[in-house]
């Protein structure tokens, strides 16, 4: 068994006392079933996935442009050209 120190906020603490002290327990007692309970309530988490090598940007949602906003690496130039056009028209502000 692990001996460890913990902290609680002065109600908790009595409200765990008088838990103990209504059921016949230790403080110990009652902190190990709370743990137990808690346990029980959230199980563990499933390994995290790992993650893919390299990240790429999601295929636009928008059909209605012409070409991939971000494939070229000028990007910013073409913004108020076809593609800030094209993104004017979906949002309807044509």
């Amino acid at each position: 068994m692990i001996k460890t120190q913990i902290q609680l906020p002065d109600a908790l603490y009595h409200e765990a006392k008088r838990v103990a002290r209504e059921r016949e327990m230790s403080l110990a007692e009652v902190l190990r079933r709370g743990v137990e309970y808690m346990a029980g309530v959230y199980p563990p988490l499933p390994p995290p996935r790992e993650k893919s090598k390299r990240w790429s940007l999601p295929k636009p949602i928008n059909t209605r442009l012409k070409r991939d906003p971000f494939a070229d690496e000028d990007w910013r130039v073409h913004l108020e050209t076809e593609v800030g056009v094209a993104a004017l028209k979906c949002r309807g502000d044509s």
